[in-house]
């Protein structure tokens, strides 16, 4: 057990109709640090966020997040979290910046125009922070997705799977922002369907699989895990080329009547020509 949770989950439970969606998931969140729920399509991630979001209710388990129980005080725990969404959700026809002071009008901040003005220098959009949003590359519209969801410094952010349909440079800043986050001390859950996402960002990463959490620890003690790696050699079919080369090797020559000698060089075997010249002349033939 975590000491310092920023998030307890345990014994969640979640179906819809006859469908199973979620068994018996347990896992912890270490405040301040990045944690990956890794897994396909169908495994229940999203599922997983909207119920800490308290967008879903569990059927059973106990889920705490920043201390306070999700089913018992729903209010407290939206006051203290903040989720992005699969998709951006940026109106398109306000600039970054009026995007901004929008939210931290929403959510009662002092000042929104200077935490706006903050927010675009932090998350490098300043020369764009004038531009309508819909205007914006994919990238900088998922820092402006996740920067709005940091008015008001909440102490825990949900990000679901933040990196669908980026290119690898917009997936490159999005990573960067994440861990910047982490670094200023806000506990980040996301989740991923990509290895190299939580291989990158998690502190800890736990692998869910059909509703069930079925591994979950760092990097290094799921590496562990894994059986040491072998190496098999399979050999393809050789060409005429190799076969011939593999013959000659070293000779000075051959000595079957009837063929030219092959030179001791292979390159000069080779010729300028990548495959090697067979002459052959019966007695009739001459």
């Amino acid at each position: 057990m975590i000491a310092d949770a920023a998030i307890r989950v345990h014994g969640l439970q979640k179906s819809f109709a006859d469908v199973a969606v979620l068994r018996s998931v347990d896992f912890e969140v270490a405040r301040g640090s990045v944690f990956a729920l890794l897994g396909s399509n169908g495994a229940g991630k999203t599922t997983i966020i909207r119920i800490l979001a308290t967008l879903l209710g569990a059927d059973a388990g106990v889920i705490e997040v920043d201390g306070i129980d999700v089913a018992e005080q729903p209010a407290r725990v939206r006051e203290a979290i903040s989720l992005t969404g699969q998709f951006a959700a940026v109106d398109e026809m306000l600039t970054g910046r009026e995007n901004l002071v929008l939210v931290g009008r929403l959510r009662h901040v002092g000042s929104p125009g200077a935490v706006a003005d903050d927010l675009v220098e932090r998350f490098a959009l300043t020369d764009a922070a004038h531009r309508r949003a819909g205007t914006y590359s994919g990238g900088m519209r998922r820092r402006l997705d996740i920067a709005m969801s940091l008015i008001g410094d909440p102490p825990v952010i949900f990000l679901d799977e933040p990196t669908t349909g980026l290119d690898p440079q917009a997936r490159i800043e999005v990573w960067q922002t994440v861990r910047r986050l982490a670094d200023a001390g806000t506990t980040v859950l996301l989740t991923t369907q990509y290895l190299d996402e939580a291989e990158h960002l998690a502190d800890r990463i736990a692998i869910l699989h059909e509703g069930r959490i079925i591994v979950d620890g760092t990097l290094a003690e799921l590496t562990a895990l894994l059986p040491p790696p072998q190496v098999e050699y399979v050999r393809k079919q050789p060409t005429l080329e190799e076969i011939f080369l593999a013959i000659v090797g070293d000779q000075a020559g051959v000595s079957e009547p009837g063929e030219i000698p092959a030179s001791s060089d292979a390159n000069q075997a080779r010729g300028a020509d990548s495959s090697p010249r067979f002459h052959h002349e019966s007695e009739e033939g001459r």
